[in-house]
């Protein structure tokens, strides 16, 4: 069921002809003491947030917005909410999403693969999310264990059960809609995994490499697996390199965005080598500040502005401390930083920059 469906279906059980049309002057006493509320929330570590959310929802009744909108709403949000607060004592550690068929069996290759992957990416030190179904979602789970599994599943009228190694987990989390568990995958993983599937796979691994794409997500590995001598994914390289890239519908840097292999290994080690030396990024106005554990030197500085300057807009590659708008990240303080103004267009290009950051800036 899309997205889209699922909504009209949430709000058809409210009807769109019905505001909630709030009396003015009741409106008006309840504006008086949220802004009470709201001068307290100043004080409180991250308040002017939570203050805003306050203050977009009491619009709802100024908007005279559908009682099954505003439903919808906090739906949403509790949901995030709560997912939020399941993963908020893991936040410091990697985590990877993996995804592919429900369908497939465990005496399939793929099956065998993606218990192999799972056992080995928590052996990395990593956690493993998955949409806690079965088939792949079961396998990679079985693989890494129950301590380092995450689980975002979706309530679905077949298919989707929870498998019984995150089944009554802490760490499982249950939603209703397809884009707050999907906003939940992109906004908590480190890296992406897709073994063969369906029309779901498809779509998980589109929407990851059009965040990237876009840059509407920050840079992340994408590795397509296949079981040994699979061709599954290089059937979908053929398409994408025969169709998107020679219309130019993309460019030919996008393909710098993923990963094909067919070996468990190999997926492994791109997930840690994207995080050699690259950290995190984050933009400060202009400026993409790329924050890393050792910086370029002189030699390897001038080379990045050699080699990189067609995706700086203007002035020059800088390598810096960190920036004074980065002062509510103090545990990031200590990191150096290369600093440029990206073109917000190339994000092939600048996977790029992040692998020679990684393989050479590293050594």
């Amino acid at each position: 069921m899309s997205e889209l469906n699922q909504t009209q279906i949430d709000a058809s059980q409210e009807s769109f002809t019905r505001p909630l049309q709030a009396d003015p002057a009741q409106l008006a006493v309840v504006q008086d003491k949220a802004a009470a509320l709201l001068a307290e929330l100043e004080k409180a570590p991250g308040g002017d947030v939570v203050g805003t959310i306050i203050t977009n929802a009491l619009k709802l009744l100024r908007d005279n917005t559908n009682r099954g909108d505003v439903k919808l709403i906090n739906s949403a949000f509790a949901e995030l909410r709560y997912a939020l607060k399941v993963f908020a004592p893991y936040r410091d550690v990697h985590k990877i999403s993996v995804f592919g068929s429900a369908r497939t069996g465990p005496d399939a290759p793929d099956y065998i693969a993606a218990v192999e992957f799972g056992k080995k990416m928590a052996a990395a030190g990593w956690m493993v999310t998955t949409g806690a179904g079965g088939g792949i979602m079961a396998a990679a789970h079985g693989g890494a264990g129950r301590d380092p599994s995450f689980g975002l599943a979706i309530r679905l009228p077949f298919e989707q059960q929870t498998n019984a190694h995150i089944e009554g987990d802490d760490k499982l989390v249950n939603f209703k809609y397809f884009f707050t568990r999907k906003l939940m995958f992109v906004r908590t993983s480190s890296a992406i995994a897709c073994f063969p599937g369906g029309f779901g796979t498809m779509d998980e691994g589109f929407e990851v490499l059009t965040l990237v794409q876009t840059g509407k997500s920050a840079p992340v590995p994408l590795i397509l697996i296949d079981h040994p001598g699979g061709g599954f994914w290089e059937a979908w390289q053929k398409h994408v390199t025969e169709h998107l890239l020679k219309r130019k519908l993309i460019s030919k840097s996008d393909l710098n965005l993923y990963l094909i292999t067919d070996s468990v290994d190999a997926a492994v080690a791109e997930c840690v080598r994207f995080y050699k030396n690259y950290h995190s990024i984050r933009y400060v106005r202009d400026e993409l500040v790329i924050r890393i554990k050792k910086a370029p030197n002189a030699e390897q500085l001038e080379f990045i502005k050699k080699n990189f300057h067609d995706i700086n807009m203007s002035g020059d590659f800088t390598v810096s401390a960190a920036l004074k708008a980065e002062s509510d990240e103090t545990a990031l303080a200590d990191l150096p930083r290369l600093v440029f103004n990206f073109n917000r267009r190339d994000a092939g290009r600048l996977r790029e920059l992040i692998n020679y950051l990684n393989d050479e800036v590293s050594a």
